[in-house]
């Protein structure tokens, strides 16, 4: 066996990782841009979320689930 099926095989789980963080990230993003007093309770805990700047905060988490998704599909691309 050689050391990069190893490797390969040792990146599956960050591969996965990465990619549900960016899908969540990208879903936490549409629903900052819909309708940002609509969030689950978690999501808006502390009083500074409710004052507003939604379209910031979605565009951030937007910006977040598009680069996780990226690196896992680098990484998925390395490990073939």
């Amino acid at each position: 066996m050689s050391s990069a099926s190893v490797t390969g095989a040792g990146r599956k789980p960050l591969v996965i990782v990465l990619a549900v963080i960016g899908v969540l990230a990208i879903v936490l993003g549409i629903l900052y841009f819909v309708d940002g007093s609509a969030l689950p309770g978690f999501l808006t805990a502390g009083s500074h979320v409710k004052k507003g700047n939604h379209n910031a905060r979605g565009a951030v988490s937007a910006v977040v689930g598009v680069a996780a998704l990226a690196g896992a599909w680098i990484m998925n691309k390395r490990s073939s």
